[in-house]
């Protein structure tokens, strides 16, 4: 169980961790960590987002060993949790939680109906858009359920997303949205183009929770995988509680 954790939104516990990060020491924002916090704290290792922490990893290393992710892309999920697994000792746990989750994605794709190609959209909300390319860990998600990303794939050497305006959006005409909550600020909604998405006049806009944000830890890709399967081709695969698929991931053992 780690000692410490920032946070997405202040006070709120994630569900896809049934919520027990609220017995941890709270040390800030996950773009502000607070180091005073975190060295109260005490860890004997820091994991951290490599874009958030940069400029202090050395201060960070003055508390204990430095272990810094980018967590962007799908194909870093694999080697994360495959590296991470080994600096806890033990290697085979994360071999073996890679290869469930390569053979639930294969799985799920096999069960998309044939020819289903809906045009999707994952986005931060705010006046433009803050848009995620296919390579991004949930996107790629997505994508191997069939979807087709609006927003395309990285160019060479670029970021993992792009800031895509509502007339952008509109020519590109998103079926269905994926809406990172972040809190009750949503100016996206105020722009009279909004409401003529195609995604917004199916009612197929879907606000989702902080494991579509954190994607590339085993417990959240697994979560997202079957969320997205339900909310792409909701005929096709059920609908999820996050909760109770958090519980069976979750071994029981930490959960008490």
């Amino acid at each position: 169980m780690p000692v410490a954790t920032t946070y997405m939104v202040a006070g709120r516990h994630p569900d896809f961790l049934l919520g027990l990060t609220a017995r941890m020491a709270q040390i800030g924002q996950r773009a502000r960590p607070n180091l005073e916090l975190l060295s109260q704290a005490r860890p004997d290792q820091i994991v951290a987002m490599r874009r958030y922490t940069a400029g202090n990893a050395e201060q960070l290393r003055l508390i204990a060993p430095l272990l810094a992710f980018n967590m962007e892309l799908l194909s870093e999920s694999y080697t994360e949790i495959a590296e991470l697994s080994r600096i806890l000792g033990d290697s085979a746990r994360g071999q073996a939680l890679n290869a469930a989750f390569r053979a639930a994605v294969e799985d799920a794709a096999r069960r998309v109906p044939a020819g289903a190609r809906p045009r999707f959209q994952i986005m931060w909300a705010g006046p433009a858009p803050f848009s995620f390319h296919t390579e991004n860990t949930a996107a790629s998600i997505v994508a191997a359920l069939g979807g087709n990303n609006i927003a395309g794939p990285m160019t060479q050497a670029g970021r993992f997303g792009l800031q895509l305006s509502l007339e952008a959006m509109l020519e590109r005409d998103p079926q269905v949205i994926f809406v990172y909550d972040s809190g009750p600020d949503r100016p996206h909604e105020a722009n009279p183009i909004w409401r003529r998405l195609s995604a917004v006049r199916s009612g197929r806009v879907h606000y989702v929770g902080d494991h579509w944000v954190e994607t590339n830890g085993p417990i959240a890709r697994m979560v997202v995988l079957q969320e997205a399967a339900h909310f792409l081709h909701p005929a096709s695969f059920p609908a999820i509680d996050v909760r109770a698929e958090a519980a069976r991931l979750i071994p029981a053992g930490v959960q008490g």
